[in-house]
């Protein structure tokens, strides 16, 4: 952040000592945010307040009741304000600052208002008032200038950040529920967009950009400022839903303030309310909050996915309650154009854990399976740690599309960025790194000439991109049985078992049975179970036949599984398989199961067997194991004389304290 943000910022957080007793340290934000956008909207206004109020005038005087639109162009934005007064005139009347300034909010056009209805700002106004503070707010808020000539869009963006974050920080809130560090989402657009950029330099060129998760709208903003760049004669729709009601309010003044259509900005959550619903789009990008449970929408998700399976959002699987990040990758594929539309280019900011949770047949591995099977994983990105405000663990980019090119189909990258940082002069909460313009250049281009560089040995970063083809990621869940061996007899533990068995309560020959079961102890273990039978037979005479669940519980006490005993088999003389030695082995996908088990299972247990039956297909992306390179143990004689010496550092310290 510049010294501009900077000094901003810190103006804007000494209201801070004026709420102070009045206000919880938690609640500052509630008054100083609503008020910053005000003031923001406020300069915005300013060059064109009067036009409105003379047009409003004349179109009044011509009977036109529908102005809306109208006074939108004569404010030549998004919004407008037809209150005759200004932030600067509603402080004026030090004993009236409250209601005046109710009244000018009063007179903003609906969608400006809504923003405010976001931050319930009536409330903080009224609080304000009765702690007889709303006058020294106010004033401060007038002496500063955000009008766009003094600061840039560019540059509220970073003051919205920092004042949010430290908020976060003072309220044990997730600073990174609200916005993604500006040169994450840099990197993060060059590689969405950068492939194409012949496409996008197109004249006359239209694009959609969606982010469901929009926060403040950083994300958006930079998409669109990429198209522009590349094309200023470019038509740009940016489209964003966010669910925290202060970080929407900021993205939607935004987008007004720069004369976006704020109503393709929607409130709530993207889960439960798809607010674009049946809308698809060019470019989709998010940075969905980790690891986040999804339990308050189960239902309506769950129904979505039970119900219209894959003609909904939610048809590939769920992942589990306590991380709805694949969710979000599910919603964006389903928001993507289809390829008889000209496809569409996917990127979304994930931790480790959609790479590799869940096995075969699970949520989120028949999520991957149906995204890779689909053939749109484009690339996995793996970032530097500690990039984030709010944690400092590994994050990926998931880049996807469903318009590769010939090079591309079938194939997936996976580009190692991890050394790609600086280090933070200060840190910012748990960011201490961050990738510099010079790395985001040479990973931008490192990424367009992946294919490249992971065949070519002479490239310099010939190491950090591997290519696989989808079903790499893809490998056979098998079940590995042994046969059940077992001898008899009746032990301590199984006559515990016995009394206890819930089968065995309201059996009226129970005790009789017990001590029956009791006179076989300590006999010699039976190898056949026909021989243990005729010892049961005997010993329970008089019982007559046992009910089919009690005989099934005394002969699961009285088997023993033994490597030596009888084999047991079903009514065909098939082996039962025994569920203590029953395995699992992962097979890859390209392999045969029966070439697999005759090379790396039959020769230490050649009795074994695969129940095909049980056989899944599951998909993980392993990514550190790809990356992984060795590094040797120090020599043991290097290690000895390091230990040495420690041992004569120490007797030289103990001999000075025993002097």
């Amino acid at each position: 952040m510049s010294s501009k943000h900077q000094e901003l910022a810190s103006f804007l957080w000494s209201v801070a000592d004026l709420l102070r007793g009045d206000y919880k340290q938690s609640e500052y934000g509630k008054v100083i945010l609503p008020f910053t956008v005000l003031r923001r909207l406020d300069c915005v206004l300013a060059p064109t307040r009067q036009d409105v109020l003379d047009r409003k005038v004349t179109l009044a005087g011509q009977g036109i009741q529908n102005m809306d639109g109208l006074l939108k162009r004569a404010a030549k934005l998004s919004f407008y304000n037809t209150s005759k007064l200004d932030l600067q005139a509603a402080v004026r009347d030090q004993d009236n600052v409250a209601k005046n300034i109710r009244s000018y909010i009063g007179g903003f056009s609906q969608n400006a208002q809504e923003i405010f209805e976001s931050y319930e700002f009536t409330n903080q106004l009224t609080r304000l008032d009765n702690s007889g503070l709303i006058y020294q707010v106010a004033s401060k808020f007038v002496e500063i200038d955000l009008s766009p000539q003094v600061v840039d869009n560019h540059q509220m963006g970073y003051v919205f950040e920092e004042l949010i974050r430290k908020f976060s920080e003072i309220s044990n809130e997730t600073a990174g529920e609200h916005f993604t560090p500006r040169e994450v989402i840099k990197l993060m657009v060059n590689l969405l967009l950068a492939p194409d950029t012949e496409d996008l330099t197109t004249p006359g060129v239209a694009k959609t950009v969606l982010d469901p998760a929009c926060g403040t709208g950083g994300m958006l903003t930079a998409a669109e400022d990429f198209i522009l760049d590349h094309n200023p004669d470019a038509t740009v729709k940016v489209y964003g839903q966010e669910l925290n009601p202060e970080s929407y309010a900021i993205c939607k003044s935004d987008m007004m303030i720069k004369g976006e259509d704020a109503d393709n900005i929607k409130f709530g959550n993207s889960f439960s309310q798809d607010k674009h619903h049946g809308q698809r789009f060019h470019y989709l990008l998010a940075n969905p909050p980790f690891g986040v449970e999804w339990k308050k929408v189960k239902d309506e998700v769950e129904h979505e996915h039970e119900v219209r399976k894959h003609a909904g959002r939610f048809g590939a699987g769920l992942p589990r309650i306590n991380d709805g990040s694949l969710l979000f990758l599910q919603h964006m594929i389903h928001h993507m154009k289809r390829p008889d539309e000209g496809g569409s280019r996917l990127a979304i900011v994930f931790n480790g854990s959609p790479l590799f949770t869940g096995a075969a047949g699970s949520g989120e591995s028949e999520i991957r399976r149906w995204v890779l099977e689909n053939d749109w994983l484009e690339a996995i990105v793996a970032l530097p740690d500690q990039l984030f405000y709010n944690t400092g663990i590994s994050t990926y980019f998931w880049i996807l599309t469903n318009r590769k090119d010939a090079a591309h189909k079938g194939k997936v990258i996976l580009l190692d960025a991890r050394e790609h940082w600086a280090k933070m002069r200060k840190s910012l909460g748990d960011k201490r790194k961050y990738v510099p313009d010079d790395r985001i250049d040479a990973l931008t281009r490192l990424y367009a000439d992946a294919l490249t560089a992971a065949e070519d040995e002479a490239h310099p970063l010939h190491g950090k991109v591997k290519i696989f083809d989808n079903t790499d990621f893809g490998y056979q869940r098998i079940t590995v049985e042994r046969p059940l061996k077992l001898h008899f007899e009746v032990t301590d533990d199984a006559l515990v078992e016995l009394a206890a068995a819930k089968s065995l309560a309201k059996y009226e020959g129970r005790d009789r049975l017990i001590a029956g079961l009791r006179s076989l102890a300590g006999a010699e273990p039976a190898k056949k179970k026909i021989e243990f039978a005729g010892r049961l037979s005997e010993a329970l005479a008089g019982l007559g036949k046992l009910p089919a669940a009690v005989d099934k519980t005394v002969w699961s006490a009285v088997s023993v599984s033994d490597p030596d005993g009888e084999l047991q088999t079903d009514r065909k003389g098939n082996p039962l398989p025994d569920p203590d030695l029953r395995d699992n082995e992962n097979v890859p996908l390209n392999e045969d199961i029966d070439e697999y088990v005759a090379r790396e299972i039959l020769p230490h247990v050649p009795d074994a067997w695969v129940d095909h039956d049980k056989t899944k297909i599951g998909y993980e992306i392993p990514f550190t194991r790809h990356f992984y390179v060795y590094t040797p143990p120090r020599p043991l004689a290097e290690i000895d004389a390091e230990l040495k010496q420690l041992e004569s550092e120490i007797q030289r310290l103990l001999s000075e304290v025993t002097e």
